[in-house]
């Protein structure tokens, strides 16, 4: 029997707009599942931080759209609640 505890514990990277109700979902559900995570609220960045920020996005999603999730080097571009759970494995 797979140790589910393990593979809910799949570090994940998501970034969100702050006002997104897709990125909030995204949130949240990864959340529920326990998976441990950052999040980076790109709205909520100033500076040079924003600006490399959405360059690091681009390169891996190149609409730049949200909510943008990276889990075990899978690129998931919206809240596809299916693909994230096939990425973690649950």
């Amino acid at each position: 029997m797979p140790d589910t505890e393990t593979n809910n514990r799949c570090p994940a990277q998501l970034y969100a707009l702050s006002t997104c109700s897709h990125c909030k979902a995204a949130k949240k559900f990864l959340s529920e599942c326990h998976v441990d995570f950052t999040c980076v609220e790109v709205d909520c960045l100033t500076g040079d931080e924003r600006k490399n920020t959405i360059a690091d996005i681009k390169k891996i999603n190149p609409r730049c759209s949200f909510p943008t999730i990276v889990i075990n080097n899978k690129v998931i571009v919206g809240f596809q609640e299916n693909e994230i759970r096939e990425a973690l494995g649950i």
